[in-house]
């Protein structure tokens, strides 16, 4: 679904990525999980446009989309849910949600049937659809970037530490919630800096380490060798 060959990437003077490859396949949960500064941000920005590329080269169902614009890429079905949830404070619920789905372009039909399937996802969103996004708790905003997401028909779902300051029951709901897009055919990228958590939902996992890989394999295996992962997040 998305193949990455040695990404080099830079910011300023900071070299943040480091020949770096991957490919995920549709259905596959993929975890990219490392120490604060391995570059597990600038990869899903290099990945979704947002970061240009010194080097490499980045293919999304195979087509080269190394130099596609951010916009574009959104718009065929390569989503980012970035850290931080950016959801828009002063919209409701159903507004922030509609908004994914305008910007594909879909049907008034259309969109009303992505509506159903994120109220059945999330149901405390529906319940809350007609309150702005900015009076949701952390857990409920983080709900809203997924679906806002998920409304715009991705094909490949990439999201930024999505557990970042959730309760730890709002944390498994959402893991669980990845889990089932990849089981129901979705490619999943998930960048997370709590490595445990991600790998018990993962298939396969990377580790990054001062912008480069330094293990990666199926995440069963990973999980078997803690103390070599552990190695590597210090």
């Amino acid at each position: 679904m998305i193949q990455a060959k040695a990404l080099c990437a830079a910011i300023g003077a900071n070299q943040v990525l480091r020949d770096v490859s991957l490919e995920i396949a549709p259905g596959e949960l993929f975890a990219v999980i490392g120490a604060n500064g391995a570059g597990k941000t600038s990869l899903l920005r290099a990945l979704s446009g947002l970061l240009p590329l010194q080097s490499g080269a980045i293919t999304f169902e195979g087509r080269n989309i190394a130099r596609v614009p951010a916009h574009r890429l959104s718009r065929s079905g390569l989503v980012h849910v970035p850290q931080g949830r950016q959801i828009i404070p002063g919209l409701t619920v159903r507004d922030n949600l509609e908004i994914g789905a305008q910007n594909v372009g879909l049907s008034r039909h259309a969109i009303a049937a992505r509506l159903d399937e994120q109220w059945e996802r999330f149901p405390v969103l529906r319940q809350r659809q007609s309150i702005d996004a900015a009076a949701l708790s952390g857990g409920e905003q983080q709900m809203l970037a997924i679906a806002r997401g998920l409304m715009m028909q991705p094909r490949v779902l990439m999201l930024d530490e999505p557990s970042l300051g959730l309760a730890p029951q709002i944390v498994q709901l959402i893991m669980q919630t990845l889990r089932d897009l990849a089981d129901q055919g979705l490619a999943v990228l998930l960048v997370e800096q709590v490595a445990m958590l991600a790998l018990e939902v993962a298939d396969r996992a990377m580790v990054l380490r001062n912008g480069a890989c330094a293990l990666s394999g199926p995440s069963a295996e990973l999980l078997g060798s803690r103390d070599l992962v552990n190695s590597y997040l210090s």
